[in-house]
């Protein structure tokens, strides 16, 4: 369907056409692509072909270094921009196929750039939507008669996080130190996390925001939601565990979160969206919706170590599990007339499915810390060591092509002296 050749496994087909922000050695300016293939399409070479009637007016969001500006054009845009892309990436059409001069300046190799945050993100929320990683972690915790809190199936529980911290793939995570109590009758202890883990998640990033004190109606919620990336956002459990009454989640979760760098839009998902959890009780209004928004996204965890010679998969899940959709979940933020902006991250929180092996943390994998989790030629863990690698993949499966995110990956540095 396109002069591109794109190979059948590539998470980056022609049905896909993510956006990301990259540089190279030769050009260090950050700027818009688009993947496709093993080839990166430079928008900023390519900004006057967009010619509809709402990206003609503003052509200049492609020579920005981030995506927010054209986030914020909002979804006509965002459907506009696409139908560009396919018109000229396509076989059939000439304008960039048969101009060699630009073809040379607007296609990069994948391999020679740099890939950068796609946004400037302003704020942050991290939310707990697989109902069967709260459940997990709610038996642990708290036995299985209470292993949901009474508000759980009510709305889309979520906290606040840290945005100056995500960072993108290939951005190592240093172990953090924090107060820990892991003996409940003695004092709490300052040091390292014993208990550094991994957290399986999506998000979505923001796009044509909402008046302070104008919530986003549900029936509208899709047309601010602009596409997805993989996220492990890094947790220490032990940190956590002793810090997070009353108010939840602090040192344990800010120290750093890696997302995936290109952002797949929605309309490269719609094909592969899945009928939504059955919900009960029934949500309230401001939160039901029919239309299918979930979606069947493959996804595995693999983890190497120093000494490993190949990573070893320790979870294969999908984001058809969670509860609730990312329609929910902005409604929900927006419900009380909170203000979301282009590149707002909003993610998933840990992804589990109903059996072991689709479990997204090693948490639930070890069974906090219980029993160990195989890595094969006498490597174990229960949770992570310095140096272990962790590298998150997704993709959907089309008829003889992928839509995919690409690696999502992180190394574990020691922690520093104190």
């Amino acid at each position: 369907m396109s002069f591109v050749k794109v190979d059948a496994k590539s998470d980056f087909s022609f049905h896909n056409l993510p956006y990301g922000v990259f540089s190279t050695p030769d050009n260090p300016r950050h700027r818009i692509g688009v993947a496709i293939g093993d080839q990166i399409l430079d928008l900023s070479e390519m900004k006057t072909l967009f010619r509809g009637p709402v990206l003609s007016k503003h052509q200049d969001v492609f020579d920005q270094p981030t995506l927010n500006a054209f986030m914020g054009l909002g979804y006509e845009a965002w459907r506009e921009a696409r139908r560009t892309l396919q018109a000229l990436l396509s076989a059939s059409e000439s304008t960039l196929r048969d101009d060699i001069s630009l073809r040379t300046r607007a296609f990069v190799h994948q391999s020679s750039a740099t890939m950068h945050l796609p946004a400037e993100i302003g704020d942050y929320t991290d939310f707990y939507s697989s109902k069967d990683h709260a459940t997990n972690v709610g038996i642990m915790f708290r036995g299985k008669e209470n292993a949901l809190m009474p508000n759980w199936l009510r709305l889309p529980v979520g906290y606040h996080g840290r945005a100056s911290s995500v960072v993108v793939s290939g951005t190592p995570i240093r172990r953090p130190s924090g107060q820990m109590r892991p003996d409940q009758t003695k004092p709490p202890v300052f040091g390292p996390s014993k208990q550094l883990d991994i957290e399986l998640e999506m998000a979505f990033f923001v796009g044509g925001g909402n008046r302070l004190g104008e919530p986003i109606p549900i029936e509208k919620a899709h047309e601010h939601i602009f596409g997805m990336v993989l996220m492990n956002d890094w947790s220490a459990r032990d940190i956590q565990a002793w810090e997070y009454v009353p108010l939840g989640p602090f040192l344990g979760k800010n120290f750093g979160t890696t997302i995936s760098p290109w952002v797949v839009p929605m309309e490269a998902l719609l094909p592969f969206a899945e009928p939504n959890a059955i919900q009960e009780p029934e949500p309230l209004p401001y939160l039901r919706h029919d239309d299918a928004y979930t979606f069947n996204i493959n996804l595995s965890v693999s983890l190497k170590g120093q000494s490993m010679a190949e990573a070893a998969t320790i979870c294969k899940s999908n984001f058809k599990y969670m509860y609730w959709t990312m329609k929910q979940q902005l409604a929900h933020h927006t419900v009380n007339g909170c203000n979301a902006r282009p590149g707002d991250l909003l993610a998933s929180g840990t992804i589990s499915g109903p059996d072991p092996e689709s479990f997204g943390s090693m948490l639930e994998l070890s069974w906090r810390g219980s029993k160990s989790i195989d890595l094969g030629g006498g490597e174990a863990r229960t949770f992570l060591k310095d140096g272990d690698q962790v590298t998150i993949t997704g993709y959907c499966e089309g008829a003889g092509y992928r839509v995919g995110f690409g690696p999502c990956m992180g190394t574990v540095l020691p922690a520093l002296q104190q």
